[in-house]
């Protein structure tokens, strides 16, 4: 006779995201005061790294064995005996000197985000933003846009972020009855860099505000593939796409709400010959509503930054290609919580 075993309850789990600020910012401080790409150069002991570093003797080492204890630094011996150098995984994706560098997007989080979603309580309230406009300040987009070097380091950013989905999509899709493709909100030309590198046969325009095109042609030229490539210019509100095989849009919907997300597709739509596709990658919430927390964040994200974006399901997405009239949708897993959505004509 089996013994049914009663399970406790445990606050472990309520702590741990209940205080999980202390680990993020944690984090997030060692990135925007670049230690990893100071320990990429080599091993360092707690006094080196104190020193390069200009950090005071109290918390030295709670602040090192805590990212050891997180699992983003190891060690061998203890306090003033101890060596720091970085994972696998820190030394790839954090050190600045690399070109697999994703830590744009944590020194947003640090730098901005942060401190905005300490709002989040007068947002869900007030259904407004809480960025650098909450006090009649200018649009984030429009501080960068207007700063060529801050306008690079966000295109470079939202680059590192989302490579791995690039990366994926592009030899995981089917090119093969394609020749071109028009990637809307291009930014630096990435995303299009990666579809031309693993499919030569597709030539892609990467479409964009004005400012961005001289930072996206030094990125194409360095990456040999400006004949691959072409830069359009333009308002993807208020010009046509350029006609395409495959209109793709990169995190560029969320931004943005149900009515102006309607208008994107029904102009991807009018760009697209019949038998072409329209790709939207985002984090896409699972129709349940239950699973892809990070996309349901990503949304309470997009409230706090965005007059009225959200995040969507497959299921809102299907419903809104259909509206316009495309005949079939389907879902493509990428990277983690993110997901291509395609609608074919």
């Amino acid at each position: 006779m089996q013994t049914e075993i009663q399970t406790q309850p445990t606050p472990a789990a309520i702590l741990q995201i209940g205080t999980g600020f202390w680990a993020s910012k944690t984090l997030l401080t060692a990135v925007n005061m670049n230690l990893f790409t100071l320990l990429a150069k080599g091993e360092k002991s707690g006094q080196d790294i104190q020193t390069k570093l200009n950090l005071h003797n109290r918390s030295l080492y709670d602040f090192l064995d805590a990212l050891v204890a997180l699992g983003f630094l190891n060690r061998t011996g203890i306090k003033e005996t101890a060596v720091y150098r970085n994972t696998i995984e820190t030394d790839l994706f954090l050190d600045k000197n690399k070109p697999s560098y994703i830590g744009g997007i944590l020194e947003m989080s640090n730098n901005r985000l942060f401190s905005f979603w300490n709002d989040l309580e007068d947002g869900l309230k007030t259904g407004l933003p809480q960025n650098e406009t909450k006090n009649n300040g200018q649009s984030p987009f429009e501080l960068i846009y207007a700063d060529p070097a801050k306008l690079s380091e966000f295109i470079h950013a939202m680059a590192g972020v989302q490579t791995g989905n690039f990366i994926t999509f592009s030899k995981k899709f089917d090119f093969s009855n394609y020749k071109t493709l028009c990637d809307i909100g291009g930014c630096g030309g990435h995303f299009s860099a990666h579809i031309a590198m693993n499919n030569p046969h597709i030539h892609c325009t990467s479409f964009d505000l004005p400012p961005v095109e001289p930072i996206a042609k030094d990125i194409i030229n360095v990456m040999n593939l400006s004949d691959s490539i072409t830069l359009a210019s333009g308002d993807f509100f208020a010009d046509d796409f350029p006609k395409a095989d495959i209109i793709t849009m990169n995190n560029i919907l969320h931004d943005w709400g149900e009515q102006d997300k309607l208008k994107l597709i029904e102009k991807a739509y009018k760009a697209l010959p019949d038998g072409g596709a329209l790709v939207v990658i985002e984090n896409i919430i699972d129709d349940a509503r239950s699973k892809n927390a990070f996309g349901l964040l990503m949304s309470l994200n997009m409230m706090i930054e965005t007059e009225k974006g959200f995040d969507f399901t497959f299921e809102d997405f299907n419903r809104w290609a259909k509206k316009v009239g495309f005949s079939s949708t389907t879902l493509m897993p990428l990277v983690g919580p993110a997901s291509a959505a395609i609608a074919y004509k």
